[in-house]
């Protein structure tokens, strides 16, 4: 009996040490090394400082900007730590109302005809830093107009900014809402 409780806190000692440090720690130096940006969480600089990352949405609610698809992380939009969707499923009232909510709020800004379904959902995590071009194409007029910039340019800064398929195939094409809004801060009028 002894020897069998011996060889299992043994066994358990080496796995713990082997998968819960060498291993975490092995592939965390791999991608440190082969992929520095990605392991530090994809940051972005401007003049030298963090502003973001190009995989956290970040809640931009002036008309100076483009905005983001709605976030479902409570009460701080965008908030990495309450990382969460809304589990709220298509027959919910709750649902309903707040998807009817956001429409109704992008009609106010602007936005005339259908909305972009990504405009009244939020993603599954919450804090999907992408938004289709067609609700970027559909938040042009609003941003130029609150820019005093012409809506066509604003529209050519969108399209330099979609994100292909990965590979042609795969996923949406797609636009990161704070790199088209770092590249709209850098227009001059």
């Amino acid at each position: 009996m002894f020897n069998h409780l011996r060889t299992g806190v043994s066994l358990l000692v080496l796995f713990t040490v082997l998968t819960g440090l060498a291993y975490p720690l092995a592939i965390t130096g791999i991608a440190k090394t082969v992929m520095p940006g990605q392991a530090q969480g994809s940051p972005v600089e401007k003049d030298g400082t963090i502003v973001g990352s190009s995989l956290i949405g970040q809640n931009f609610a002036t008309d100076r900007y483009f905005w983001p698809r709605p976030s479902a992380t409570g009460d701080a939009p965008y908030n990495a730590a309450a990382s969460t969707g809304t589990n709220l499923g298509t027959t919910s009232e709750k649902l309903k109302q707040a998807v009817k909510a956001e429409i109704e709020r992008q009609h106010k800004a602007g936005i005339a005809g259908a909305i972009p379904a990504d405009a009244a959902t939020s993603s599954g995590s919450g804090l999907d830093p992408h938004i289709s071009p067609a609700y970027a194409l559909a938040q042009a007029d609003r941003v130029a107009k609150a820019r005093n910039l012409p809506t066509d340019r604003i529209k050519v800064l969108v399209n330099e900014h979609i994100d292909g398929r990965l590979f042609g195939v795969i996923g949406e094409p797609r636009v990161n809402v704070l790199a088209l809004n770092m590249a709209l801060d850098s227009l001059r009028p």
